[in-house]
């Protein structure tokens, strides 16, 4: 199933992926909104085709462009007791404030909200923890 939706001028590249953050109030009066807003929120998308059509937009600078997206699974860091492919679970952060390492991003993934349920459809090995966590990383759905 193709999934239309416009993005902003800049962002529109084949293959750009972005995390759709929900609806603005800016956005209550404009033609399109329906386009924009029936994506799922907090989730990673990838836009596989770009259209010829164009829109003002009171939010993005240059306007948006009609594109064709696809919904792609978002990677997080999860304890290793919970990563069981094919499972579901309830996300919840990993508890760390250490930007500087390399796994920050995986255990604070943009896209994942605790509290959403995700399957986990691969495990993608483990991760190395500075304070001794066991942890895998992860693709979730």
């Amino acid at each position: 199933m193709v999934l239309v939706t416009v993005v902003g001028e800049h962002q529109c590249k084949r293959g750009f992926e972005f995390v759709f953050g929900g609806s603005l109030a800016e956005c209550r009066d404009c033609k399109v909104k329906n386009v924009c807003f029936h994506l799922d929120e907090n989730r990673w998308y990838r836009i596989t085709n770009i259209r010829n059509v164009r829109h003002e937009c009171k939010v993005h600078e240059g306007g948006v462009r009609v594109v064709e997206v696809e919904r792609i699974p978002s990677r997080a860091a999860i304890p290793s007791r919970a990563a069981l492919q094919g499972s579901t679970v309830t996300y919840e952060t990993v508890d760390c404030n250490r930007v500087g390492c390399p796994s920050y991003r995986m255990c604070r993934p943009p896209g994942t909200v605790d509290g959403t349920r995700f399957k986990i459809i691969s495990i993608d090995g483990d991760l190395e923890c500075p304070l001794g966590k066991s942890l895998k990383a992860v693709s979730l759905e």
